[in-house]
């Protein structure tokens, strides 16, 4: 298969990994090609990321292997991509999420992701970490999107923030045309859309950090 990061994307993204100093795991969960449609292109994707930097590390496994840790990672989906901060030998999940190919637009979101977990940092406000270390319920958020969508990656990336923030998050990309039945569930007519705990709230278009904080305050409020 034809590479998928030209020699510029290539340069560009080494130029972005040259301060990575803590090392990152990229965990791929994916189907047998026949039933996943894009499993192959995820996997050569992150094959080619993972290969600009010695600090990532990159582990394939496959939904008929037995000794596959699925459900250790609370995976719905096959087809799913998570990021996690590798502490010598401890894995840790932040709950950060891409769930069908990120490619296209969302192809920013990869990389702000991989470096957000080696800088050790969310980049949130100080409001924004007060309120999510103070949570003492799950949330969920699901961002769906389709990668030629420009205002998509900006709420996936704030939705990976507030999950890096907080053991309690778990925040997802999904790509909306490959999950069509999801897509339909939540009733996405356009992306991003933001479905908040399995559709008790949701965020129409691209949010700011204090409008997302501020529809999550009030769904818990409410609760």
């Amino acid at each position: 298969m034809k590479e998928m990061l030209n020699k510029l994307l290539q340069s560009q993204v080494r130029d972005i990994f040259f301060e990575l100093r803590e090392p990152v795991k990229i965990l791929l969960f994916r189907g047998p090609d026949f039933e996943c449609e894009y499993c192959q292109q995820t996997e050569q994707l992150l094959k080619e990321v993972s290969a600009i930097s010695d600090k990532l590390e990159l582990e394939i496994f496959n939904n008929r292997v037995l000794d596959n840790p699925i459900n250790n990672y609370r995976i719905e989906n096959i087809r799913t991509t998570i990021l996690t901060e590798k502490n010598n030998n401890q894995i840790i999940d932040h709950g950060i999420r891409f769930v069908g190919f990120p490619g296209g637009h969302e192809f920013s979101s990869l990389i702000y992701g991989i470096l957000m977990i080696y800088r050790r940092d969310s980049g949130l406000n100080e409001i924004t970490r007060e309120y999510l270390v103070s949570m003492d319920q799950p949330l969920l958020l699901q961002v769906f999107v389709t990668p030629t969508c420009p205002y998509c990656p900006q709420t996936v990336i704030l939705a990976h923030q507030k999950a890096y923030e907080s053991p309690l998050v778990n925040a997802e990309m999904i790509e909306a045309t490959e999950f069509p039945d999801l897509s339909g569930k939540f009733g996405v007519s356009g992306v991003p859309y933001t479905v908040i705990n399995g559709g008790i709230g949701s965020v129409v278009g691209a949010a700011s950090e204090e409008m997302l904080l501020q529809k999550i305050k009030e769904i818990y409020q409410s609760s």
